[in-house]
């Protein structure tokens, strides 16, 4: 996965933390568990803020 992938990174991260709220979840943590999933492949420093928000947003329609 790459950082553009945001539905396939939100849905590892729905079945990695649960019974986490991506409401309360902070960028740099969101960073971090996204570097960690075993699949992501792609640059640290690609990463910004509206590839952050996608995600979350990703993640929440995830949870509806």
């Amino acid at each position: 996965m790459k950082w553009t992938d945001s539905l396939d990174i939100a849905i590892e991260l729905c079945e990695k933390y649960p019974d986490v709220d991506p409401k309360n979840v902070r960028f740099t943590d969101l960073h971090q568990w996204i570097l960690d999933l075993e699949d992501f492949e792609d640059e640290p420093e690609r990463s910004n803020e509206k590839i952050l928000e996608a995600i979350i947003l990703c993640w929440m329609d995830e949870l509806d």
